[in-house]
């Protein structure tokens, strides 16, 4: 896709990311997709002894708690880079306020599967710090795991943005680093509410390999079925992914 109609991440107003009402559609409550890739991360994450990743990265947080609280059961330290004004906000809340209630239910579901985590969502949500900046920010090697979730896909229009992304991502893991995401399947341009429409890239397990297949060494994708209990963002399901950056 080129031209002037191709949209980027900058050009899209990400301090003003309607926070309560993807809140609203997609996380006030546990819908069978979020077991879905919670059961993957988890398995990830359980690779690991507890508190045997030194710092790991949280690429694009936004508001959704539960990646963060997965990677606690392994990682000591845990940076949330977040460039988004509004998502920080909302995070800085939930880490110095509590977090709301309607977390509790995710924070069970993740602890189920790995008990390695802290006793409550506090104590784990205790190892995250929140950090302003985007890809673009990232130091080469500067993590031994790394997460991105709904991030690379859902900012840009552009496949060769995606491809920039995606490699920023990779080389945030030191060399042998571990990777782990998961990606809308051929989500297009989508809307949050009655809000305006933000940029997206259709992407299928055919482009992850293509973009990652030459980044990464131990590539496994796998597929969850959409979703729908979901609102209609266009959509096919959700693809997983974990990798390591060769040593």
């Amino acid at each position: 896709m080129t031209g002037p109609e191709v949209r980027h991440n900058q050009d899209a107003d990400w301090d003003a990311w309607p926070v309560a009402a993807y809140l609203a559609e997609n996380y006030r409550e546990l819908h069978h997709i979020d077991r879905g890739v919670i059961t993957h991360h988890s398995g990830f994450y359980r690779r690991f002894p507890p508190g045997g990743l030194a710092r790991t990265l949280e690429l694009g947080a936004g508001p959704n708690l539960y990646p963060l609280m997965l990677a606690a059961a392994a990682s000591r330290h845990i940076d949330a880079l977040e460039p988004g004004a509004a998502n920080r906000e909302y995070l800085y809340r939930q880490l110095t306020g509590g977090p709301d209630a309607s977390w509790q239910p995710f924070y069970q579901l993740c602890r189920a599967l790995d008990p390695a985590l802290p006793a409550t969502l506090d104590e784990a949500l205790g190892r995250v710090r929140v950090v302003r900046g985007d890809a673009e920010d990232l130091t080469d090697g500067g993590y031994d795991a790394a997460s991105m979730n709904f991030v690379a896909e859902s900012v840009t229009e552009d496949p060769t943005e995606f491809t920039t992304l995606c490699a920023a991502f990779t080389r945030a893991v030191r060399p042998g680093g571990h990777l782990v995401a998961a990606f809308m399947e051929r989500m297009p341009s989508y809307r949050i509410g009655e809000g305006p429409y933000w940029p997206a890239l259709p992407v299928d397990e055919a482009v992850l390999h293509e973009v990652f297949g030459p980044l990464t060494t131990d590539l496994r994708i796998s597929r969850l079925a959409k979703d729908r209990t979901l609102p209609e963002y266009g959509d096919t399901g959700i693809l997983l992914l974990t990798a390591r950056r060769p040593p």
